[in-house]
């Protein structure tokens, strides 16, 4: 192994004791032998190569993926398929779905095709395929991996969550059981249409306070009970597709599943303003709800104008809302994307204005003023990154020395990896473990701990695992806790999730 490599493995897990420090952890988590044994039994598997390393980490339990888009999530396959079901045509010069009013339904118009011939029709099947994913891409003039990957959103959106949301809750959790996960937090964009309107007719006004009366007054709860029947019914959907309520059962039901409230920021700022409003409102009644995002291309010219706006907007609700957590994409942005100015405090205002307890992304960290400042802020107030290795590649082309990874570990700034969109980028959460330990040498303990932070830094309710007393000196997932440890996690649903991960990292390294 090369000199630079082994360097580069110390410094990693020099950070991430500090992280582990700078978290206050009551718990002192110590390597045991089956511990050591399974960081030499994933070192071997290192050194025979990356199919190998694959089938390490394919079992190893990885806790939760919490930057996980729901439509970004399902692979272009099922979108083709329930296209079909729905009996929905293809625009053949831009291999987009089309909503059924504009389709002619149930015949397809001159220059469309019924996607249901895709299942005959190989060479369609495989366009299609390519349209909705970045398989095959190869960037070109005009057209790179950023176009792409966010351009397939559009494509595909015909098929509606109001038919098929179940039929993806069964998808993302059924591949992440087969990973060994155990806790999902999905980004979703609810119905807003009665949000949408409301702002166009009221128009924008700068006084935050006037804005959100007008709002409420006119009817913008009436769209909660829209939100909350959908999600009710997707999950009682993916429930029975599950067997959930039978012997039967499958894997895919022990995967807990919590969902981020996406708002969608290159809009006027009245219409964004009120989505965030009803996003605020609809998780301060549903606890399925666990907080708020912001979503869409953060280079986009809304976007970028708008950034600070959209950041205020958010320090003014959180103060009405404080239990509604929030976590925020910033710095989705790298050096040509957008003017050098644009680099220079997105993440911070997340963190100092907007309140953000998670970023995402966070790659141009280093392009912020005072970065090194900004990081050991983020460190002192926990404030943790959702990493996503692929997505940073294909969209912004951040990859090995340019990602800021090492960097985040080595100031202690918690992080975790996630997948971001596994669909449209074809990959899995294993694929993001597998490409960590290669592009930056991280060994198995480091990776555990990144497990462990996904939980952690979870918006599941309740105290963490790692900052009570109460199971000071058991053993960690333990099927029989103490009386004063039980009671502890029957209070917690995010320490209960913590000693279930514990008890998966037994099991899995008493095999390794």
């Amino acid at each position: 192994m090369q000199a630079h490599s082994l360097l580069r493995r110390a410094l990693v897990v020099a950070a991430i004791t500090c992280a582990a420090n700078v978290s206050a952890q009551a718990l002192p988590v110590q390597a045991d032998a089956a511990e050591a044994h399974t960081a030499k039994a994933f070192e071997t598997a290192r050194q025979q190569g990356p199919l190998a390393l694959h089938a390490f980490l394919a079992t190893m339990p990885k806790g939760g993926d919490l930057h996980n888009h729901l439509s970004g999530a399902i692979y272009a396959e099922s979108w083709i398929s329930q296209a079909a079901a729905d009996g929905l045509c293809v625009d053949i010069a831009t291999s987009s779905l089309l909503d059924k009013s504009t389709s002619r339904a149930p015949n397809c118009a001159s220059g469309q095709r019924s996607a249901a011939d895709a299942l005959s029709d190989q060479h369609l099947y495989d366009a299609l395929v390519d349209a909705f994913s970045i398989r095959s891409f190869v960037p070109s003039a005009g057209h790179s991996g950023h176009d792409q990957f966010f351009d397939t959103f559009g494509r595909f959106q015909a098929v509606t969550p109001q038919q098929h949301m179940g039929d993806w809750l069964n998808e993302v959790s059924a591949r992440a059981a087969t990973q060994n996960e155990q806790y999902l937090e999905l980004m979703v964009t609810p119905p807003f249409a009665h949000a949408k309107e409301l702002a166009h007719t009221l128009g924008w006004q700068a006084d935050f306070d006037a804005m959100r009366r007008q709002l409420l007054a006119h009817g913008l709860k009436d769209e909660l009970t829209v939100d909350e029947r959908l999600l009710t019914q997707a999950l009682a959907e993916r429930k029975r597709q599950q067997h959930c309520d039978s012997k039967q059962a499958d894997a895919g039901c022990a995967v807990q599943i919590r969902f981020l409230y996406q708002v969608l920021r290159g809009a006027a700022p009245e219409r964004v303003f009120a989505q965030t409003l009803l996003g605020f409102e609809l998780a301060s009644v549903d606890s399925r709800w666990v907080g708020i995002n912001f979503v869409m291309p953060e280079d986009g010219y809304l976007s970028m104008r708008d950034y600070s706006l959209q950041m205020h907007m958010l320090d003014y609700l959180h103060r009405l809302y404080p239990k509604v957590h929030i976590s925020l994409h910033a710095g989705e942005l790298a050096p040509g994307l957008v003017p050098p100015d644009g680099l220079r405090f997105h993440i911070r205002q997340a963190v100092e204005i907007a309140h953000a307890e998670r970023i995402g992304h966070g790659v141009d960290v280093m392009y912020e003023d005072h970065p090194e400042t900004l990081l050991d802020e983020m460190a002192t107030h926990h404030v943790m990154v959702e990493i996503n290795l692929t997505s940073n590649d294909v969209i912004l082309g951040v990859s090995g020395t340019n990602h800021p990874l090492p960097l985040y570990l080595k100031h202690g700034v918690p992080v975790a990896l996630s997948t971001d969109d596994e669909g449209v980028s074809r990959i899995d959460l294993t694929h993001e473990y597998v490409r960590a330990a290669e592009d930056f040498g991280l060994d198995y303990p480091t990776l555990k701990q990144l497990a462990r932070n996904s939980l952690t830094y979870s918006f599941l309710p309740g105290e963490s695992l790692w900052t009570t007393k109460a199971c000071q000196g058991e053993t960690l997932g333990d099927s029989q806790p103490g009386t004063s440890c039980q009671r502890f996690l029957a209070s917690s649903e995010k320490a209960t999730s913590q000693w279930e991960l514990e008890r998966r990292l037994h099991t899995f390294e008493e095999t390794h």
